[in-house]
């Protein structure tokens, strides 16, 4: 997949507001089609062969072509494949939501219960983190596609620019990210560090699959324990570089502790002289007339979990504040998604 090299104007979007109940009822079917369909890999096989035939993919991945067919069909009305007979190939709007497909596993996969149950969870009735929950899976899977898609290639743009012997990143996952960078780098050494177990041991198994076994460590830590409780991982401090993406925001939760977290992160990791966090940030009120993909729904998730969201500009005062110098703000294929490349002042 090639890359698309971001611009802000990109951010305004070409989705006309106000949005008539047409546009409305049918995006929302339409993106719960293609999410299906990129689960059942059809949009994968068209990218490989360029066309499919329906009946033989069904009868190869044991699927019902009832309603296999039922979801062409709804892809085909919505303008993104075109069947002859039965062979379906993707038109020009289904070959680009490729590069976009993680948002809809992110939204529609990860969210769809979270977005079901607002009216329940203003009323008090559900409670993010009690009764109600995301799909962790599919969140992780959304972010991993959009990763590979829209921001890969802008952090290897900027970590080629950096010196470093141990790199460490914060909020991990399976390391698959800190693990890719360090065999790029002969002679490094890295530390991915996630809350869950889980992908802690998925870690093992990438670390394993890039041949870095004793070289990249994939820890279970809670990041908020290093932080404010003391917990040490070996090495941790040792770091040149430390990065997180996606996760500063869960960071800044607490309004007792959002001050200290930036001066926390210094003291955490003395040595480092640079600082890669990248996040999504509020859309400004510039008043355009069209919406981005994904920003909407990234507001509206984070507010119905109860987890604040921020402006670029509150994000560097954040910076400032904590004792770290904006040394780029990189923008970072989602819309009004930022790099922050950060040293200490």
């Amino acid at each position: 997949m090639t890359p698309v090299h971001t611009s802000t104007e990109q951010w305004q979007g070409q989705a006309p507001t106000p949005l008539n109940p047409d546009t409305a009822f049918n995006g929302f079917i339409c993106a719960h089609v293609l999410h299906a369909l990129e689960r059942l890999g059809l949009f994968q096989r068209l990218q490989d062969d360029g066309s499919v035939g329906i009946a033989a993919f069904c009868r190869e991945n044991d699927l019902d072509p009832a309603v296999v067919r039922a979801l062409v069909s709804g892809a085909e009305s919505f303008g993104y494949l075109h069947a002859r007979g039965d062979r379906v190939e993707a038109t020009r709007s289904g070959a680009d939501v490729r590069q976009a497909i993680g948002f809809f596993t992110w939204g529609v996969g990860g969210y769809h219960d979270i977005f079901a149950n607002a009216a329940s969870v203003a009323r008090g009735d559900r409670r993010f983190g009690v009764d109600l929950h995301r799909d962790e899976g599919m969140v992780a899977l959304g972010s991993a596609q959009a990763d590979s898609a829209l921001m890969r290639h802008l952090l290897d743009q900027e970590i080629g620019r950096l010196d470093f012997t141990t790199l460490v990143d914060l909020g991990a996952g399976v390391s698959e990210r800190v693990s890719r960078l360090v065999k790029a780098r002969p002679g490094s050494r890295g530390i991915g560090i996630d809350i869950s177990k889980s992908a802690t041991e998925l870690g093992a198994e990438t670390v394993e699959r890039y041949g870095l076994r004793g070289t990249v460590d994939p820890v279970c830590a809670d990041v908020l324990d290093i932080l404010f409780n003391d917990h040490r991982v070996e090495g941790a401090d040792q770091a040149d570089v430390v990065m997180s993406f996606m996760f500063l925001h869960d960071l800044l939760v607490d309004p007792q502790r959002r001050d200290q977290v930036i001066p926390r992160l210094r003291a955490a990791f003395p040595k480092a002289n640079t600082f890669l966090l990248g996040d999504t940030t509020v859309r400004p009120g510039n008043g355009h007339n069209t919406l981005p993909i994904f920003s909407s729904g990234f507001e509206l998730a984070h507010a119905l979990m109860g987890v604040p969201v921020y402006t670029r500009e509150q994000y560097e005062e954040l910076f400032d504040k904590g004792g770290m110098r904006l040394r780029n703000a990189v923008p970072f294929g989602a819309p009004h998604t930022y790099l922050f490349v950060l040293e200490a002042a």
